[in-house]
């Protein structure tokens, strides 16, 4: 049995198998423009991957032009988004660390056409007629969207599949779709967003439809060798939404239809809703997910120090952790959970002289592990 912490063991789906259990999470950077990834991004996610997390996922991407959340978010929509992605991942590949790539897909419904949160997160301008499962508006000051036609369904449908074979094309490792934070799909299954009178709404079963819909359509063009993940929120933190129950049934669904690891998170759908912020908050909704769906999980959220990410896995909350924040704070972070916990870990040969070995009988300082 391997004496390295299950932080640094190997994970495997299907085809793919990680050498640790830490991904970056995906943090959107609003630096695109027009969709296409910038010398921002290379430099951001390039760090990042050579410094051995067994994930990186590359923020939210657009499966169409108002599918971004924001005019200056990613997109894999035309020749030349997938240009430009092709060029990163390339890149981030040679730069070693041994981990995979992915990208999530996603459609972010009526929260599209947004302004960065520096520039006070409210819609934009330079925004543009956005779509859901109900013509109900995200907030006050947001348009109310137009509720999709059976026709704006499955052209919604189409554009994750062909999103998910330019993925494909440029070289990524997986795909994770994007259920969660209030954007499309979470806004079919949630009853507080969508109330359609169709066959894609009332019941749980009609909810949660044309998200599986989806996740079927990306699964049947997506390599049966390549790993499908989802990224899901588990409550909406408010009363008559979505609930861990109702998403306890989803993941058996979902499953069932082809992903491979499920990325706990919660909230995002409604401006109102209380969540309760604090260490490892969202840790419990992944558990019982993992438990419950039999599927395995990644956990997310105010996960900071690598003691309380080990111990996640160890008590069987989680199979992978994901760190946001914690990583925007300490892009080494692998490297340095790697010390605290005695792990063994390769570094890219340019930076091996910051090795704890590199130095004998001078202890490193531990560094600050800051909250995600």
């Amino acid at each position: 049995m391997s004496t390295q912490p299950l932080l640094f063991q190997p994970f495997t789906a299907r085809g793919l198998t990680v050498p640790n259990r830490v991904a970056v999470a995906p943090m959107c950077q609003y630096s695109a423009v027009d969709g296409v990834a910038q010398d921002w991004h290379l430099m951001h996610y390039g760090a990042l991957a050579a410094s051995g997390p067994g994930m990186v996922v590359i923020e939210a991407t657009g499966v169409t032009p108002e599918g971004r959340i924001s005019p200056k978010c990613l997109g894999l929509y035309d020749d030349a988004t997938e240009a430009a992605f092709t060029r990163l991942v390339t890149a981030i590949k040679g730069f070693g660390g041994g981990g995979a790539i992915g990208v999530q897909l996603a459609h972010a419904g009526r929260k599209g056409g947004s302004a960065p949160p520096w520039e006070g997160g409210k819609f934009s301008p330079d925004g543009w007629q956005t779509i859901s499962a109900s013509a109900i508006a995200f907030d006050e000051g947001w348009p109310a969207p137009k509720a999709a036609t059976r026709d704006d369904l499955a052209r919604l449908k189409q554009a994750f599949v062909d999103a998910a074979k330019r993925a494909f094309r440029v070289g990524f490792d997986f795909i994770e779709v994007h259920s969660a934070h209030g954007y499309l799909l979470h806004q079919f299954l949630s009853p507080l967003s969508n109330q359609r009178d169709d066959e894609y709404g009332g019941s749980l079963e009609n909810r949660m439809r044309f998200p599986l819909e989806v996740i079927r359509a990306v699964r049947e063009v997506w390599p049966a060798d390549k790993a499908l993940g989802l990224r899901i929120s588990a409550t909406d933190w408010v009363d008559g939404g979505w609930d861990a129950d109702q998403a306890v049934i989803y993941a058996r669904e979902f499953k069932a239809a082809g992903i491979d690891f499920v990325c706990v998170s919660s909230g995002g759908l409604v401006s109102y809703a209380k969540i309760p912020l604090g260490p490892g908050y969202q840790i419990d909704l992944a558990a019982r997910i993992r438990r419950e769906a039999g599927i395995p999980t990644r956990a997310v959220g105010l996960i900071a120090t690598p003691e309380q990410a080990e111990a996640a896995l160890r008590d069987g909350t989680a199979d992978l952790i994901a760190i946001g924040r914690g990583f925007l704070d300490n892009p080494r972070w692998v490297w340095h959970a790697a010390q605290v916990l005695g792990a063994e870990m390769s570094y890219p040969p340019q930076y091996r002289a910051a090795g704890a070995r590199a130095w004998p009988g001078i202890a490193l300082a531990r560094p600050r592990m800051a909250a995600e």
